[in-house]
């Protein structure tokens, strides 16, 4: 089988998307060794560092026309590979269906809250079309909650729709890390923008810093609908961090906390918990998180939460054991095994 992944999510230095795309075309190309996987995109991208003979680089458009990439130029770049199937695993999929297609729908932010994307005009306009008309064969949602969402608001077939659970890249492993001499600080890791309930967790750790020393640390691009932060004294704010960081702020953090209002999975909480982290979350991540993370919603259960974490470092270890088994049931190999069962249901059912 001959699959086309688009991959203009590789034009982005970090977030889920690129993530997703990175270890999914990889995984998919090991896992399935007598098929092609071509990574296709009408914009300059890296391709994966570790990606087997398999995964290949396609082409982009070719002239002026081609560079109308979802009407003319993906689908000519699908005829020249002879692609059986093409996955947009950025909410989209060619308008012309000339081979079966399957689209991964991360969740439904876009369509919630205009306040939540301030570049989504594309995405909120194309998606739903593209859905609804049924031009993509086949779904993909991160979680069963995103399914029944997808299901309800864009009236899909039941049977075409099918929830994959993502995980953490194999890198993310605990780190031994000195804290000798150095505050404990609670992380939060993932983009600066407003769906993720910064101002909830700042509130609540100048709470917990009334009476435990713990600093904060952000990680992640700023979105320029995020405001900047003032300097305080504890904040740390490191940008957008190299991917070969973060196993190491993890592992040395005294919880990992996510306190974000909506999410369609929250990968960062399995990155987290694979680097043995103890994680304090709000409920829009129970699916990734499960039974390993404390539960948190609203300010003040945020700050009782990180209150116990800073009060009872003794509850930490089995804690974060809790954490490193939760994860182990979760890999990229049983990711792209999944989706490759939707490659081939897409084949069957594409003209139907």
């Amino acid at each position: 089988m001959r699959v086309a992944i688009e991959a203009a999510a590789l034009a982005l230095t970090s977030g889920g998307l690129a993530r997703y795309t990175a270890e999914l075309s990889v995984a998919l190309a090991r896992e399935f060794p007598e098929d092609e996987y071509f990574l296709v995109s009408d914009q300059p991208f890296r391709m994966p560092d570790v990606g087997p003979a398999n995964l290949q680089r396609g082409g982009g458009p070719r002239g002026a026309v081609e560079r109308r990439w979802w009407l003319w130029g993906l689908p000519q770049e699908l005829t020249r590979l002879g692609a059986d199937v093409v996955h947009g695993p950025d909410f989209a999929v060619p308008y012309l269906a000339r081979c079966p297609s399957v689209l991964t729908l991360h969740d439904l932010s876009p369509w919630m809250y205009p306040g939540w994307h301030h570049a989504a005009q594309r995405v909120r306009g194309r998606t739903p079309v593209l859905l609804e008309l049924g031009i993509a064969t086949m779904v993909i949602t991160p979680s069963e909650s995103v399914r029944k969402q997808a299901i309800e608001r864009f009236r899909l077939r039941p049977d075409r729709v099918v929830a994959i659970p993502e995980a953490a890249a194999p890198w993310m492993r605990p780190i031994g890390v000195e804290t000798s001499g150095r505050p404990p600080y609670f992380l939060f890791v993932g983009t600066l923008e407003p769906r993720k309930n910064l101002p909830a967790l700042l509130t609540a750790w100048r709470e917990v810093r009334r009476q435990y020393p713990v600093d904060l640390v952000l990680a992640g691009r700023r979105r320029a609908d995020f405001a900047p932060l003032p300097e305080e004294p504890g904040l740390r704010v490191l940008g957008e961090v190299p991917d070969e960081s973060l196993p190491e702020l993890y592992s040395g953090a005294l919880a990992f906390v996510y306190p974000s209002l909506y999410e369609g999975f929250g990968l960062p909480v399995l990155e987290a918990m694979q680097c043995g982290a103890a994680v304090i979350a709000s409920s829009a991540v129970a699916e990734a998180g499960g039974d390993a993370a404390m539960y948190a919603d609203g300010e003040v259960p945020l700050a009782r939460a990180m209150c116990e974490a800073a009060a009872r470092p003794e509850c930490l270890p089995a804690w974060r054991d809790r954490s490193l088994a939760h994860a182990r049931s979760f890999s990229w190999e049983r990711t792209a095994g999944l989706t490759h069962e939707v490659y081939l249901e897409a084949r069957k059912r594409f003209g139907e």
